[in-house]
């Protein structure tokens, strides 16, 4: 009897320990994502969509992000959107596809730069230690490691590095001459490395909402982000820094995006390309390609992944060469594409080559009687090529 209380205290004191080490360790169970924005650089196509939502190796963007937080271990989601917007709410649900729990709020007040939709988060953060994750960054590999780094280490906040040809687009870690991370500049005019803050933010518990209280609006009318970890490093805050090796990249121009869409084909697992249509006989496919359920491929159909294609498609007489995804319910007839994205329900019936393209949802190009004329009806800030 004696033997069975000294076990059962020594249960209790393992499970305190061990309760005690995972909240010295700050592991990080909540996440903010970014799902606000306009994203002017990339209209027409976000003129009638929300940019998260545009699809990449036909997911849309914002589900990558999401799919890289859950598997580092965080929990708890939440996601600022536009005033009014539910087009987000839509897509993404309340996080069940995931196991997890997914909340959307709204930025007050009109865009105040991403520190302030951080702390109009703070309701739902409390106390705790969180991630904080820009929605169109795309990472190739495990963010996880950071995480588990950020939470061995007790650090108050960490950032993630990369190596850009532009710095001056981003905010730029300012190095001491004994390699020591001392400030991060906002977009400075003559960048003194090749180094940009990603957007990738880890911070402990309460310091991101001091901070805050600490700062004012930049030059131009914004919270910025750098600011809060300027103030970090120039108040003794314990501040890490990762660089990714891998790929990363900020989707913030079309070129972009398109990139961003080969490179994730190219890194999903040929298990994953499966044809679920009917490939009629005769019709050529190579590679890894994917092909969604009630589409048809016709028999004078070439396809070179890695390719995926929606559900309820129709291909005729095409040639699709590698890194293309085209969206459900699209038509495409006598046309040849080449790495490119085409969104949803989208008819392309004509002689034409296609490449390095994004192409809308909805979406008609036809053949006409040739009379020398083209017939367009085209929306602002369209790119014709012809």
């Amino acid at each position: 009897m004696e033997g069975c209380k000294i076990y059962y205290y020594l249960v209790v004191l393992d499970y305190c320990f061990r309760e005690n080490d995972e909240k010295c360790m700050q592991k990080i169970k909540k996440a903010i994502l970014t799902g606000g924005g306009r994203a002017t650089r990339l209209r027409p196509v976000t003129s009638t969509m929300n940019k998260h939502l545009i699809p990449l190796a036909n997911k849309p963007m914002i589900f990558h992000a999401i799919a890289k937080a859950v598997e580092a271990g965080v929990e708890e989601i939440f996601i600022n959107t536009n005033p009014g917007e539910t087009d987000l709410q839509k897509h993404i649900g309340d996080g069940g596809h995931w196991g997890i729990k997914i909340q959307f709020f709204e930025q007050t007040g009109g865009p105040q730069g991403i520190a302030h939709v951080v702390n109009e988060a703070q309701k739902f953060i409390g106390d705790d230690p969180f991630m904080f994750y820009l929605s169109d960054n795309i990472i190739l590999g495990s963010i996880k490691p950071m995480l588990d780094n950020f939470a061995e280490n007790k650090f108050d906040c960490m950032l993630a590095l990369s190596k850009v040809p532009d710095p001056n687009r981003f905010g730029v870690p300012i190095f001491d001459s004994s390699n020591n991370l001392i400030d991060v500049h906002e977009k400075p005019k003559n960048p003194p490395n090749d180094f940009a803050v990603t957007g990738i933010y880890l911070y402990g518990p309460k310091v991101f909402f001091d901070a805050f209280k600490k700062i004012n609006k930049s030059a131009r009318g914004e919270y910025e982000i750098s600011d809060i970890h300027s103030y970090f490093l120039k108040n003794n805050f314990k501040v890490g820094h990762k660089e990714i090796t891998g790929w990363w990249k900020d989707t913030g121009a079309p070129i972009d995006l398109i990139l961003a869409n080969q490179l994730l084909l190219e890194e999903i697992p040929e298990s994953e390309f499966k044809n679920l249509g009917q490939v009629l006989s005769g019709a050529q496919i190579f590679g890894k390609v994917k092909i969604g359920v009630g589409t048809t491929v016709d028999q004078d159909v070439k396809i070179n992944g890695p390719v995926i294609i929606g559900e309820n498609c129709t291909l005729k007489n095409c040639i699709i060469s590698p890194n293309v995804t085209i969206g459900s319910g699209s038509i495409i007839e006598g046309v040849e594409i080449a790495n490119s994205i085409i969104l949803t329900n989208c008819h392309l019936i004509c002689d034409l080559k296609i490449k390095d393209s994004i192409v809308g949802g909805n979406v008609q190009i036809k053949k006409k009687n040739n009379d020398g004329f083209h017939r367009l009806i085209v929306g602002e800030q369209t790119v014709i090529e012809l």
